[in-house]
């Protein structure tokens, strides 16, 4: 088995944040019930958790369940937001420290297809940033990181599809802009696969700033078909363009190697935004576990 306090599973598996459609009829409860009881110690914040700290702290230790950490969406590449997208962040900072996180899951949503208040519902086309667009989003981050390490947390950017930071080449120009003291990666396999990227090497090339990892794999024959029609991202997941490690393309044994080897402590997440209807979250939460399992028992025999 692994850790117990380094596995857990990602609520968008039953309840989809993106695509509020997908796993709506979940409960809160039902969620964690079926977490809890495949063994696994921890999840991210959900829109079916409870929202205040109290109720939250109670309904996640009635599970003997923690919380790993949530995503933050900011718009730091808009320069004339920085004031109120500090303040919100700070707050975001402070609910998690009560929470007893580690990291705070950052990502600029400016331009992008995945939340941006400033767009109308539909547009599938990420507006591209301008050269002072990311310098303001580095500074912004930078000042973000600051009120993390003030609170004792880690700010960890989630490059993700839809966005300004997809691609590898993305990864290193936001990497390289900004202080690694301050700002912290999150290291996502299938957002790396998906954007054609190779998960392994990113891993190893910034096994330094990793300090939160998503594990979620890629069904390649789906993805084809995303990049033959030109899909945009919302429409790939509602194709089941992503799937929990063990289903999918990538190889995850290299993966947790690497991890064990820089001596990982964060939480591992497993995640796979896809329909629940159509691929059952218990199910494949299920295989993951069995598949992760079996892999960490093989390197710690080593």
């Amino acid at each position: 088995m692994m850790e117990p306090t380094k596995l857990g599973v990602s609520a968008i598996n039953w309840a989809n944040e993106d695509v509020l459609s997908l796993g709506d009829h979940y409960s809160g409860d039902t969620i964690l019930s079926e977490m809890a009881s495949l063994g696994y110690t921890g999840t991210e914040m959900s829109r079916k958790f409870p929202q205040e700290v109290p109720q939250l702290k109670s309904f996640l230790s009635d599970k003997r369940m923690e919380l790993a950490s949530q995503w933050k969406g900011v718009l730091f590449s808009d320069h004339t937001r920085h004031s109120e997208e500090l303040k919100s962040f700070t707050d975001h900072v402070h609910f998690l420290k009560e929470m007893g996180c580690q990291t705070v899951v950052t990502c600029d949503i400016g331009g992008s297809t995945i939340g941006d208040p400033r767009r109308e519902p539909g547009e599938n086309t990420v507006l591209t940033w301008s050269d002072q667009e990311w310098e303001s989003m580095m500074t912004g981050l930078e000042k973000a990181g600051q009120i993390c390490r003030k609170h004792g947390l880690y700010l960890v950017y989630h490059h993700h599809m839809g966005t300004n930071v997809e691609t590898r080449d993305q990864i290193d120009r936001l990497m390289a802009g900004t202080d690694p003291e301050l700002v912290h990666l999150l290291f996502d396999s299938g957002h790396a696969y998906y954007a054609g990227a190779d998960p392994l090497s990113l891993l190893k090339a910034y096994k330094d700033r990793v300090k939160h990892v998503h594990l979620k794999d890629i069904r390649k024959e789906v993805l084809d078909k995303v990049r033959k029609d030109g899909m945009d991202f919302k429409t790939s997941v509602l194709e089941n363009v992503f799937t929990v490690p063990g289903d999918g393309i990538i190889s995850f044994k290299p993966i947790l190697e690497e991890l064990h080897g820089m001596d990982y402590h964060g939480w591992m997440i497993v995640e796979a935004e896809q329909n629940p209807d159509e691929k059952n979250p218990y199910t494949h939460a299920k295989t993951a576990k069995q598949y992760l399992d079996g892999i960490w028992n093989e390197i710690k025999a080593k």
